[in-house]
């Protein structure tokens, strides 16, 4: 069980992990997916604008309706754990106040607000939404490294209808979803891990 094992090393978990599709009926305990989230919300930004949300799902019924939404894709079910990785930069930009560094007071607190929501002003809702998504990238890299560092695996999904999503979990309208990732423990081996050489991938200038 996974609860059981100590914390993997990054290392360790970058090297392990791998897409799982069929997983234990096990459930995740509450304190472990809070822990899980709060973790993977440690994930920089820019700006520290902060903008993805979660939506953790366990309820088999709800589960059911994303699978339909995720063109049956059998792991939405399978797994103990849905989170559904979203961006709100409407929420985020209203409450811009909560991002700025607590140390930070006075007038140099309000420049810093003024700034910030003044660099998305010339931009349209699409594309402050589009920012939003391309930064919760980053989280979804986390959330899948940690995920693995517990103990536990992952598959991340892509293909899904998002209005449907939306509808099913009663998101706002405007929100993107860059991912659905079903968490557990694995029920199967999975393929084992196949990736491009370093010199494949890279120049050194």
């Amino acid at each position: 069980m996974y609860a059981e094992t100590t914390w993997a090393t990054v290392a360790e978990a970058a090297e392990s992990r791998r897409s799982i599709r069929k997983f234990r009926n096990e459930p995740i305990p509450t304190e472990d997916l809070r822990e899980l989230i709060r973790l993977v919300g440690r994930a920089p930004s820019a700006f520290n604008v902060q903008p993805w949300r979660f939506v953790v799902v366990t309820d088999p019924a709800v589960k059911e309706r994303l699978r339909e939404a995720a063109y049956g894709q059998a792991q939405v079910t399978s797994a103990p754990a849905v989170i559904v990785l979203y961006s709100d930069m409407q929420d985020a930009l209203a409450t811009i106040d909560e991002a700025i560094h607590p140390d930070v007071q006075g007038e140099k607190r309000e420049q810093q607000k003024r700034s910030l929501l003044g660099s998305f002003a010339k931009r349209t809702d699409a594309e402050r939404e589009a920012w939003g998504a391309q930064q919760s990238n980053i989280a979804l890299g986390y959330l899948m490294l940690l995920a693995r560092g517990m103990g536990l695996d992952s598959s991340p999904m892509a293909g899904f209808k998002p209005d449907e999503v939306k509808a099913i979990l009663g998101l706002p309208a405007h929100v993107q979803i860059p991912a659905m990732v079903a968490i557990g423990v694995a029920d199967e081996e999975g393929y084992r891990s196949h990736r491009h050489e370093v010199d494949r991938i890279t120049r050194f200038v």
